[in-house]
């Protein structure tokens, strides 16, 4: 089932349950041990920080990512990432060389409020994000209407597509929680030119 948010200026579907229960807590499993997970140090106002959350970047070609001053260089992928990506692609239409993983440990790892808008994703890029393990809340605004702001829960087992002027637009974020929560693994595939 595929689910328009009917956002200005976006193109956002969310596909709950795109794996069935036991698909994800299999997957989570599995690609919470055989990921290269590494955890970063940003530069906030000067200051650095280890990032709030491990990530790991994996692709098809030696590509490498930037972001938040932070260069990634992928590990090739896993026959896991493969067979997801293959679902993902036979279902969007898209075709997706890397894939930059996140893990959320606890409530106070988080994502703040971006864009996916970096140059080497070109114009308008497709996102495809799926979730495994525990539900996390996913925030987004409009960069000019502070009108328009949509809070959707990403349950394990979900796909969430963003595409068209969407990143041009928009920004999201995962914010803490004090809530009690836990892991959460998030894959989000893309396409480097």
């Amino acid at each position: 089932m595929q689910i328009n948010l009917n956002l200005k200026d976006a193109e956002v579907f969310y596909y709950p349950n795109y794996f069935t229960k036991n698909e994800s807590m299999s997957l989570f499993q599995i690609l919470t041990t055989e990921t290269l997970w590494q955890q970063d140090d940003i530069k906030v106002f000067g200051k650095t920080y280890k990032q709030p959350r491990l990530t790991s970047l994996y692709g098809s070609n030696k590509r490498p990512y930037s972001y938040s001053n932070i260069t990634m260089h992928p590990h090739k992928f896993s026959s896991t990432l493969l067979k997801i990506k293959s679902k993902i692609e036979d279902t969007t239409n898209e075709i997706f060389t890397t894939c930059l993983l996140n893990q959320y440990r606890d409530g106070q790892d988080s994502n703040g409020w971006h864009a996916d808008d970096e140059k080497e994703l070109g114009q308008n890029p497709v996102i495809a994000s799926v979730s495994f393990g525990a539900s996390r809340m996913f925030h987004l605004k409009h960069r000019y209407d502070k009108s328009h702001k949509c809070k959707l829960l990403l349950e394990s087992g979900s796909l969430l597509l963003m595409k068209g002027t969407t990143q041009h637009f928009w920004l999201h974020q995962v914010p803490k929680t004090k809530k009690q929560i836990g892991s959460r693994i998030n894959l989000t595939f893309r396409y480097i030119k």
